[in-house]
């Protein structure tokens, strides 16, 4: 049976809000979370970017529930070895109920420092060199790396879970979804697309779990939750690559201002079959762990709605 989780949002809730909406996917019958991890929100309506390490390290504290970051990025604006030491603490803080989400990352948060931000290539020769450095340092061992993008120089962790944190690797194209199933121990992903499962399959990751988040916006209007969605996420419509390589919230804005409500596909409104056929398409791709995040501050009627009229459907 699938797991059905609930996506925090660190782009439209602050952290407080977010251990309490944490508190209340349990109380609710959720099985795990997702947490994003952004420097900036797409959007100035979101309004949010809290550090997900001190969330998590909350969350870990307010819950039972597993953690997975959604995810983070190893490469520029945090050197891997940093990250090898966030996650280290958030498996221990969590008992073992961590799992690491990386990928190659957005320029939205990562030209924060001034580095350049190379090729999509590149990006995920980065991501393969720091997904070596943070495993090398989770064996506790002193580490040495002189590589093509890092170094590390006599580095070693003293703070272990007693067995590494289960790590996944995102994919949103046919290159990073092979890399995934090379390098991953799963897949983390926001598509019910097939075809990235086959390569992600086919590259190695054949009987690896998979991980994936979409959004929702429940409320009694459907008019009314339209209107949320698109206010808050009408990023989420944008295509191509431009949510990699757009670098400032306000180039999000501009661009974004360019999408009508009708061009959202985000499932809105109180109608229990709309939520269960657009979730069931990501279950049905094949995906072991579907993670849900309801748009907008309607929070409690959103999981008195799931708990009672959707969870049970989709399970």
């Amino acid at each position: 049976m699938a797991k059905v989780g609930y996506f925090l949002s660190s782009e439209e809730f602050d952290g407080p809000e977010l251990v309490r909406q944490a508190k209340l996917a349990e109380d609710h019958g959720f099985d795990g979370l997702w947490i994003s991890d952004h420097f900036h929100p797409w959007l100035a309506e979101q309004g949010n970017s809290p550090f997900v390490w001190s969330v998590i390290g909350a969350v870990s504290q307010a819950t039972s529930l597993p953690i997975s970051t959604a995810v983070t990025c190893p490469t520029i604006r945090i050197h891997p070895a940093i990250i090898a030491q966030a996650a280290a603490t958030s498996a221990v803080l969590t008992g073992g109920r961590f799992t690491l989400g990386v990928g190659s990352g957005e320029a939205l948060n990562e030209h924060v420092l001034g580095d350049h931000w190379p090729s999509a290539d590149i990006r995920l020769e980065m991501l393969e060199e720091a997904v070596e450095v943070i495993r090398d340092l989770w064996t506790g061992e002193v580490v040495e790396h002189h590589g093509t993008h890092y170094d590390v120089e006599h580095a070693r962790l003293y703070s272990l879970p007693e067995t590494p944190p289960p790590l996944f690797v995102s994919g949103f194209g046919p290159k990073s979804a092979q890399l995934a199933g090379r390098i991953g121990d799963g897949f983390s992903c926001t598509k019910p697309d097939p075809d990235l499962i086959k390569e992600f399959r086919d590259a190695g990751g054949a009987g690896k779990p998979m991980q994936v988040g979409t959004k929702v916006c429940f409320g009694p209007d459907e008019d009314s939750a339209r209107r949320t969605a698109h206010r808050i996420w009408r990023n989420e419509a944008l295509p191509g690559e431009l949510a990699q390589v757009l670098p400032t919230p306000e180039h999000f804005q501009q661009a974004a201002s360019l999408v009508e409500p009708d061009a959202m596909i985000t499932p809105v409104g109180p109608d229990v079959g709309t939520h269960v056929q657009a979730l069931r398409k990501f279950l049905d791709a094949g995906y072991d762990e579907l993670y849900v995040q309801q748009i907008g501050p309607d929070q409690e009627p959103f999981f008195d709605f799931y708990a009672e009229k959707i969870l049970p459907e989709l399970r």
